[in-house]
């Protein structure tokens, strides 16, 4: 049955994958193959006993690439920073090879039955040295990304759930290949790949934001009344600034030239993006500059540039009044839901800041690329 439910996980995730291609989906479908790999092995066992074959096929399954892509997938969902990324895809690499290559050559021993035999019990001291290694790193690879996601102001319980049922799965994996269990085995990894089913399902699960495609989110504010809970919900977020310019909050024409302020910061981003993902992320970085134009008076200026010479290459440059003015604009919600959504498209990130040290620019600039 838990080989029949992993096929049919696999399958789903492979349609996804195919659908929309991540880092995240891509991770959790490799784990769900190689549970599912290691469990069809684990029938074979169970019907005419375990041999040295089925054996390998099951540890490598539900031992090592199950919770490793698993864990692995879900820092890539929880964790922003492209430097620990990319320090999570060196060890990914590391503690994939060799103990694929060690478990798939070492030396068992012992006798075998019908129920799923614990790996410590037939592998010497090398594989089964290696296996705790990479279950260490699966734990801090989860353990990250918890803390990342518990970090986050917007929808954090929604992303404590989702990894939450990751961190189940991998567990219950970890379990069974320790322990063995007897006829237990079985009905755990069940509930190991119906918990990753269900985190793949409620991360791909659309939801109501202002960057869903056929939302009709956008709309509202066409109103010229407003919406009243909307401006609640942005409050927390907004300037608490007692002497803030009152011309910001209307926009009838550009603001006036003034001499810039000592106090003005910038930040330039360049994201690389994925093959073939262009179009997805312009498509919700239109409607986080839309954003940005309509809420975020003390972000000067917000523009999101294509490179004509390096088509994978996006570059947002952005200017705030203050220091004030670039936090409160990182903990703007749609600003959060852009970091979330963009890293379904994008592989590399850097971030330059800058201090404002001289600058021109035409009265009508701010007035040409933010219309309000």
């Amino acid at each position: 049955m838990s080989a029949l439910v992993g096929w049919s996980a696999t399958a789903a995730l492979a349609a996804y994958a195919q659908r929309r291609p991540g880092v995240t989906v891509i991770a959790w479908l490799v784990a769900s193959l190689g549970l599912t790999v290691g469990l069809s092995a684990a029938v074979v066992g169970a019907l005419f006993d375990f041999n040295n074959a089925t054996f390998r096929l099951l540890h490598i399954g539900i031992s090592l690439l199950g919770p490793l892509y698993m864990a692995w997938g879900a820092l890539e969902y929880g964790v922003r920073s492209a430097q620990g990324r990319f320090a999570s895809r060196l060890f990914l690499s590391a503690f994939t090879i060799v103990p694929l290559v060690v478990l798939s050559m070492d030396r068992i021993s012992g006798r075998f039955g019908d129920t799923f035999p614990p790996l410590g019990d037939h592998y010497d001291l090398i594989p089964r040295s290696l296996i705790n290694i990479t279950q260490v790193v699966v734990a801090a690879f989860l353990i990250s990304a918890l803390v990342a996601v518990a970090r986050r102001p917007a929808d954090r319980a929604h992303h404590l759930r989702i990894l939450g049922l990751v961190a189940l799965a991998a567990l219950l994996s970890i379990l069974v290949g320790r322990l063995g269990l007897g006829f237990g085995g079985p009905l755990l990894m069940l509930g190991a790949v119906a918990a990753l089913w269900g985190a793949a399902a409620m991360a791909a699960r659309p939801r109501r934001d202002a960057y869903d495609e056929d939302d009709d989110y956008y709309d509202d504010y066409g109103d010229d009344a407003g919406d009243p809970e909307d401006e609640l919900l942005e409050e927390p977020v907004r300037r608490k600034r007692r002497n803030a310019d009152p011309y910001d909050d209307y926009y009838d024409g550009p603001p006036v030239r003034q001499a810039p302020p000592a106090k003005l910061r910038g930040v330039i981003t360049i994201y690389t993006l994925a093959e073939g993902q262009g179009a997805g992320f312009d498509r919700i970085a239109d409607a986080v500059v839309e954003e940005v134009a309509a809420r975020e008076p003390d972000t000067l200026l917000f523009a999101c540039h294509t490179v004509p010479s390096a088509p994978l290459q996006r570059i947002v440059y952005a200017i705030y009044r203050d220091d004030l003015a670039k936090e409160e604009h990182e903990q703007q919600p749609h600003v959060v839901e852009f970091g979330r959504r963009a890293g379904a498209h994008v592989v590399a990130t850097n971030v330059i800041e800058l201090a404002l040290s001289g600058a021109a620019a035409s009265d009508g600039l701010a007035g040409l690329l933010m219309p309000r």
